[in-house]
């Protein structure tokens, strides 16, 4: 069974971009019971154009409910199981074991995959979740090469998932408390404010001097000393194959389709081991990300402080280029129209595709909504473009970023 290349949902135009960019199956979240409830999730009126989009591409979906269940929680999604049964999901990814049997009564025929929420690290574990009917297990992001190498070993028949790209928390396995505390938000409730990004002022107070601090300061006057660095394993597939994961998962719900698409097909080429791989990698390190790290795949991580990941990041977001927009329908000989999330001038617009690394057409007309020529188009009105370059329908837009460092 060849790997699989699982890419993030946060909404339906995320999940069709997902699909046209490479991925074999997308994970997505309800409105409710989702660790990225501000990712945009699903609403039940959405539900028909999800299971249209996964028969016209025979993809799998995966279901998140992976918060943290309190007593409410779990009362109110038994009241749901004919709404969550409409679903076209192939998986339920879950960490509150109370789910379970729920789940397997009124959906027995769709797959249990255990959360990295879980924290499952080692065989044991495995073999338990394996004897409660559990098809897949995705690694607590601590596991390392060698562990993953020897569970697959003493479990071999138990699916095994990681993340092998995007932001990780500075917290083990987001078992974290700051935003509950000082924002008032839980992670664990699927309301994470990520305060670990937040710019920090720390001070040094003097035993025999009370009152008086000492400033410590970094950057241009603050720190980001709870903030990790980002996970990308790009250069490592083969490694990650090696060692008998079933699925390499990219994170980001919460991202824009920009870094769904260049993700995605990144990773795509890397598994497919494709002759011009290394074009599409480089749009890895252009898109918004933070310092990059291999995580605990190669090391025991902050336990022994051998893994950069235990080291913060001593920048913000950096990006070379700014998302635009998507192209949208065909509406006319060259011309279609357009999805516009930021100002578009046509001068230095730049277009990636599935199988296209970018283009750079020089003969591109903007046109407003009564399709007149116009110097440029903003977010939140209509638009179209015209090029005799072959852009397609789903196409990326975007142009080389004025401040690289976004903070």
């Amino acid at each position: 069974m060849a790997i699989e290349l699982l890419s993030p949902a946060g909404n339906l135009d995320k999940l069709r971009t997902a699909f046209s960019y490479g991925a074999d199956a997308a994970y997505m979240g309800m409105t409710e019971f989702s660790l990225r409830r501000n990712a945009g999730n699903f609403p039940i009126e959405e539900m028909e154009k999800v299971r249209a989009l996964k028969e016209e591409t025979g993809k799998r979906i995966y279901c998140t409910m992976n918060i943290l269940f309190h007593q409410r929680d779990m009362e109110r999604v038994q009241t749901m199981a004919d709404e969550i049964g409409s679903w076209p999901f192939d998986a339920f990814i879950i960490s509150d074991i109370g789910l379970v049997p729920f789940l397997q009564k009124n959906f027995p025929d769709r797959e249990l995959h255990l959360s990295t929420q879980a924290s499952c690290l080692n065989s044991e574990s495995v073999r338990m979740y394996r004897s409660m009917g559990f098809k897949r297990i995705i690694l607590g992001r601590e596991a390392s090469l060698d562990d993953i190498k020897r569970i697959r070993d003493a479990v071999p028949d138990m699916e095994l998932e990681a993340f092998v790209h995007g932001a990780m928390c500075m917290a083990y396995s987001g078992r974290c408390l700051l935003s509950a505390h000082l924002a008032g938000r839980s992670g664990n409730q699927g309301d994470c404010s990520h305060t670990c990004r937040w710019n920090y002022r720390l001070a040094l107070e003097e035993e025999e001097r009370p009152g008086v601090y000492y400033p410590i300061s970094e950057e241009d006057g603050y720190t980001t000393i709870l903030s990790s660095k980002d996970l990308c394993m790009i250069d490592h597939v083969k490694e990650l194959e090696d060692a008998g994961l079933s699925s390499l998962k990219i994170e980001g719900r919460r991202k824009s389709i920009y870094y769904v698409a260049v993700g995605t097909r990144a990773c795509r080429k890397a598994i497919d081991d494709a002759a011009d791989k290394d074009v599409y990698r480089k749009d890895l390190f252009d898109v918004s990300h933070r310092e990059y790290t291999t995580g605990f795949f190669f090391s025991h991580g902050p336990v022994d402080g051998a893994s950069d990941v235990s080291r913060p990041t001593s920048y913000g977001y950096e990006r070379n280029y700014l998302f635009l927009g998507i192209v949208g329908k065909k509406v006319g000989e060259d011309t279609y129209e357009l999805d516009i999330r930021n100002q578009l001038r046509p001068e230095g617009l730049e277009f990636i595709g599935p199988d296209i690394p970018v283009l750079k057409p020089t003969d591109i007309t903007l046109l407003d909504e009564e399709m007149k020529k116009t110097e440029k188009l903003d977010h939140g009105h209509t638009g179209y473009i015209r090029t005799a370059s072959p852009i397609a329908e789903g196409y990326i837009i975007r142009s080389l970023s004025d401040d690289p460092l976004i903070g």
